[in-house]
């Protein structure tokens, strides 16, 4: 038995995540502060890492403690790690 191709591997991951941002792209685009969702790779103290997540963008990163449980952005979906990321306010120009 061969081991998959590493871009077989990304290009399986890639779908799921997107599979599951479809599906619960609606209910997280509803939360506070929430401006959009992606696939997009995690981020540690700013800086990318080589693992996909299913990454949400927030206009301001608030402490949970502030936000009602409805509120929260779970830290996983169907077994997708979400990665919130702050880019702050969207417009156009």
């Amino acid at each position: 038995m061969t081991n998959p191709e590493p871009d077989q591997d990304l290009r399986a991951t890639t779908n799921r995540i997107m599979e599951v941002m479809q599906e619960h792209k609606g209910e997280l685009l509803e939360k506070p502060h929430v401006v959009g969702v992606a696939v997009g790779f995690r981020q540690v103290e700013g800086k990318s890492t080589e693992t996909l997540a299913l990454v949400v963008m927030v206009d301001q990163k608030i402490p949970q403690n502030l936000l009602t449980p409805e509120q929260q952005i779970p830290i996983s979906i169907e077994g997708v790690p979400i990665d919130v990321q702050e880019i702050g306010e969207i417009s156009a120009y």
